[in-house]
């Protein structure tokens, strides 16, 4: 128990708490213990009953059966990436943009009257890791066809379509808005060293690095968000490697040499359905 408790811990701070409020929200309704009417987002009972956990559940009610998995890997995966690359060291301002991102999805699915909105907090994630990772690098579509990752964001997009309908696809593009603002305005300037238009707003308040358990302000935010994009995200992503070009035999030596001090990326990952 101390072991798995140990290894628990050694996952960040608001990762942990994402996969831990999907499954809080998502296995009591599978298993009828809990209905789900009390979970979804119903802003007339929010205001007039003051069910404010409606605010927080809406965003964790995930897919019924196998498509579940996929989804709570992909929730992981993706927020772990961001919080150990980007993020770094930065909980707590992943932790309020977050927050802003979830009121952002609120607002923009707002005419839609959509009551559960696991899914565009996942594609919102997803837009953002894509847009960071560096250029060139691919990912997969269960592992049978391969695909820049920039391009992740819309193969959810149409697949959210082919299996969910134009409801599903058009709740699913609020998340990947709020997900292209999230990036424009934090890390999407143009000048070295420098966050977005919106960095300001992005740094986390006294009282969520509190929550978080951080002290203190990062030194020179702002360069920490826009280097986020270029250095640390590294860890954003896990890829696939270019394939390597066949080199001749004069120059094995020196190819070796190089490669052997490059970074190895990693095997990939694959893009589950919903």
């Amino acid at each position: 128990m101390d072991g798995f408790i140990a290894e628990l811990r050694k996952i960040p701070p608001v990762t942990r708490f994402l996969c831990a409020s999907s499954l809080a929200v998502t296995l009591p309704v599978l298993m009828n213990i809990v209905p789900g009417f009390k979970i979804i987002f119903i802003p007339k009972f929010i205001y007039s009953r003051f069910e404010l956990w409606r605010l927080w559940s809406n965003f964790f009610m995930g897919s019924a059966g196998i498509n579940y998995i996929f989804e709570f890997v992909m929730l992981y995966r993706t927020s772990d990436q961001l919080e150990s690359g980007p993020y770094l060291n930065r909980s707590a301002d992943y932790a309020w943009q977050l927050l802003l991102a979830c009121s952002g999805i609120l607002v923009s699915n707002y005419p839609l009257s959509s009551v559960i909105h696991a899914r565009p907090l996942l594609m919102c994630l997803t837009y953002l890791a894509s847009a960071l990772a560096p250029p060139g690098t691919q990912t997969s579509l269960f592992g049978l066809v391969a695909f820049p990752v920039a391009y992740s964001p819309y193969v959810m997009l149409g697949l959210d379509l082919l299996m969910g309908g134009p409801g599903a696809a058009a709740s699913s593009a609020g998340g990947a808005i709020v997900g292209h603002l999230w990036w424009w305005g934090i890390f999407g300037s143009a000048e070295p060293g420098r966050g977005g238009v919106l960095d300001l707003w992005g740094r986390a308040p006294r009282w969520m690095r509190s929550v978080i358990g951080e002290q203190g302000t990062p030194p020179n935010p702002g360069a920490g968000a826009a280097g986020g994009a270029n250095a640390g995200v590294a860890g954003g992503v896990h890829v696939m490697p270019p394939r390597r070009t066949i080199v001749p035999q004069a120059n094995a030596g020196s190819a070796s040499a190089s490669s052997a001090s490059g970074y190895r990326w990693g095997s990939g990952h694959r893009l589950g359905s919903g």
